[in-house]
């Protein structure tokens, strides 16, 4: 099941996706929290809502799946084998995950639909960065999730664009505010059930401007999913509708020679196999314009 959030004629719904794509089955529920109220109703073993009727897919615009995540989103830092050592000899040589995955968060409010801009702070960053990512949502809850039996905590997954200022990261010993910037979380385009996707092997692919830039598969992951479950509910309970996104791949534009940072105009489009397509353009912070 594809679980999409969607704006169509000024309302928020929350629907599913029809096996040919074309219409959204909507589910009698609030929209505001997007696919919440769903997991939140699987977690507790009930049923999903009434559906109310079908729109065309064509007549909607996509929101985030969780438009509003109920907490700070985890985070896997440097979680592909070709992406750790491509920044071995950058400033982050340091930040190396021994025996332990780096994690970290965003804020709620970093969160976008999957075409919506995304605004470039110029005022605070000159080094923004894209990373193309898998995200996990938590479907039943739970505290310190044994590995063997983290699967069946995930109710699915969905695509990140984890938006980086790296000049403001490079700053702070914790990564938090360079990552937390406003609009610095596109995610969709919505958020396909784990019986119907297998995350354990699929490609991610991230394009800028048309111009390939990454391309790795989730079997190259450091730490594979069941182990980022198990470590991120060590002590810390987790509810549903939490968001782990898994780390991203070779290719950022840190990691090139010159580095090649985000600037006004510019496309990102990140792919992944089985799950969809999301694509954001980069714009100057209209607020800083009108200041």
């Amino acid at each position: 099941m594809r679980i999409v959030s969607i704006n169509h004629q000024g309302r928020q719904q929350v629907g599913r996706l029809s096996a040919d794509g074309r219409q959204v089955e909507l589910f009698d529920t609030d929209g505001a929290r997007g696919a919440l109220p769903l997991i939140e109703a699987a977690a507790r073993g009930g049923a999903l809502p009434a559906l109310l009727g079908n729109v065309a897919f064509a007549d909607v615009t996509l929101q985030s799946p969780l438009p509003l995540p109920r907490r700070n989103l985890f985070c896997v830092g440097r979680n592909y084998h070709a992406h750790a050592k491509e920044l071995r000899d950058s400033v982050f040589q340091d930040h190396q995950a021994e025996g332990w995955p780096i994690v970290f968060t965003k804020v709620p409010e970093t969160v976008v639909g999957p075409h919506a801009d995304v605004w470039l702070p110029t005022s605070v960053s000159t080094q923004i960065d894209y990373e193309a990512e898998l995200a996990l949502v938590i479907g039943r809850g739970g505290r310190n999730i044994a590995r063997a039996d983290a699967m069946s905590h995930l109710f699915g997954c969905t695509i990140i664009n984890d938006v980086t200022a790296r000049d403001v990261q490079m700053r702070h010993s914790q990564w938090d505010l360079g990552k937390s910037f406003d609009t610095f979380c596109p995610m969709g385009p919505w958020i396909s059930t784990a019986d119907e996707f297998d995350a354990a092997d699929t490609r991610v692919r991230c394009w800028v401007n048309g111009e390939l830039r990454q391309d790795a598969r989730t079997s190259d992951l450091i730490f594979d999913i069941p182990t980022l479950i198990e470590t991120c509910s060590r002590g810390i309970t987790l509810h549903p509708g939490d968001v782990i996104a898994t780390g991203t791949s070779a290719g950022v534009g840190m990691g090139m020679r010159p580095p090649r940072w985000l600037k006004h105009g510019d496309v990102v489009r990140i792919e992944i196999d089985g799950l969809g397509m999301i694509e954001n353009r980069f714009v100057d912070d209209p607020r800083e314009a009108a200041a």
